[in-house]
């Protein structure tokens, strides 16, 4: 049974188990005092029939294929597959793909030799994970239904239980951070084994198409991308979301009347919308060569399409929206009584502004600066499409730079062995960029926290 099929059959025995829950829990109360409501005996059920069978059909999701993979290999079939692991592997990827969806054309005559036997094991393997899921969930379905009587305690069960799930949910969230990182970490402890940490962070020369096999280091200096990501992400883009940013905020919560900034404020916000590859796309083909065309207009006749002023320039317009956001909740969240204050003792509208209204508002609004830097610095379509490949240390925003975002694609997309040097720099760049967002992360939400306790 497929999967789908099989999530769609346990919920909807978690429903039938709801049902004859609360009908059940509803005859009880004629002749006696429920102590908890029929809906909560029903979820209470429903929770017993749903999620044992869900847990073991996440576990065995990821068993099966390996128990599957184990009988394939084991089978008089797999006695011809090479000794390499990433080949063999290989092999054993299409074999499966084919057992799927027999549609698909064989590659290897291995893998199609294969296939049939992986058809077998992972139908066995489905029947059986079916077959266990539905007896957990009768088996819990039963159990739970046996102790629905009056003194029965159904809300608090209920409520541990979704409590239970929200810890899970924030949990997945926590460990997947800490996965992230983890490998991070894992791969780039590979590649400093290889290139001293002194090298990368502070080495000048990024040249990783040819890397020295006696000093890998010398051509792996990472200063000039973390330059060119600090240049276009952090001086160039908040040069130009923060002043438009700040600018619109200011109108719309203290110029513009209310039907203006209905249809204003959604307006600004669809720029948050659009998807950064047509950013990139508007960035390559009319902002890039429009900026080569007027640095040749004033003398500049070796400016480049691929500047870091054209990605600068479109990062910028896309980061508006998010400025602009941050710093329109926290204008609105000075209190009133304030700004109300400053108009009574004979100031104007733009004193209030500049000398009140900012100031209480600067930590919100310095927030919301640190969390689109982190944005900016993290952007990658627009550079992989509007930055050059070029590592460049310059101050001419019409030359060519690169970013740590752009060159982690270059990085991964090449033909290079998974444990050279190359290839390896990538998670390193990658460990990086992650430190460096995380603490201005941090220091965002310190700031607000600050700025939250001044207020409330």
């Amino acid at each position: 049974m497929s999967g789908s099929a099989l999530l769609f059959l346990v919920l909807g025995l978690a429903l039938i188990g709801w049902l004859t829950a609360r009908a059940r829990a509803v005859r009880l109360s004629g002749t006696a005092r429920l102590h908890s409501l029929p809906g909560q005996h029903g979820w209470y059920v429903a929770m017993w029939v749903a999620i044992p069978a869900f847990v073991f059909l996440a576990l065995w999701g990821w068993l099966s294929p390996q128990l599957a993979r184990e009988g394939v290999l084991a089978s008089p079939q797999a006695a011809g597959l090479p000794t390499f692991a990433f080949e063999r592997s290989a092999i054993l990827a299409e074999a499966r793909a084919i057992a799927r969806n027999p549609d698909l054309g064989a590659f290897n005559p291995q893998a199609e030799l294969l296939a049939p036997v992986y058809r077998t094991y992972l139908t066995r393997y489905s029947w059986i994970g079916t077959a266990i899921a539905l007896l957990l969930a009768f088996a819990g379905g039963a159990y739970a239904f046996s102790r629905i009587a009056p003194p029965f305690r159904a809300r608090g069960h209920v409520e541990r239980g979704v409590m239970l799930i929200l810890l899970v949910a924030s949990l997945i969230a926590i460990l997947t951070t800490l996965g992230i990182f983890g490998s991070l970490l894992f791969e780039s402890a590979r590649f400093f084994s290889i290139v001293p940490i002194g090298d990368f962070l502070f080495g000048t020369h990024w040249s990783p198409q040819v890397v020295s096999a006696t000093d890998p280091g010398a051509d792996l200096g990472a200063v000039p991308l973390f330059w060119g990501t600090f240049f276009i992400g952090a001086v160039i883009a908040m040069a130009v979301a923060i002043p438009f940013g700040l600018m619109s905020a200011i109108y719309l919560t203290q110029y513009a009347a209310p039907a203006v900034r209905r249809w204003v404020k959604p307006m600004l916000e669809i720029l948050a919308g659009v998807p950064t590859v047509v950013y990139g796309y508007f960035a390559a083909l009319t902002v890039g060569p429009a900026i080569r065309q007027f640095a040749v207009a004033i003398g500049m006749p070796y400016a480049s399409s691929e500047s870091a002023l054209a990605a600068g320039l479109v990062m910028g317009v896309m980061i508006i929206p998010f400025v602009s956001s941050m710093a329109d909740d926290a204008l609105a969240a000075v209190p009133s009584a304030m700004r109300d204050g400053s108009l009574a003792m004979g100031a104007t509208k733009s004193e209030t502004i500049s000398r009140v209204l900012m100031p209480a508002a600067l930590p919100g609004v310095v927030a919301g600066i640190l969390l689109a830097v982190s944005r900016a610095i993290g952007e990658t379509m627009i550079v992989v499409m509007a930055a050059s490949g070029a590592a460049t240390i310059s101050l001419n925003p019409f030359d060519s730079a690169t970013t740590v975002t752009k060159q982690i694609v270059d990085l991964l997309t090449g033909e290079a062995e998974f444990d050279s040097p190359k290839t390896l720099a990538a998670f390193a760049l990658g460990l990086t960029l992650f430190v460096i967002t995380f603490l201005l992360n941090i220091v965002a939400l310190r700031v607000v926290k600050k700025y939250r306790e001044a207020y409330e």
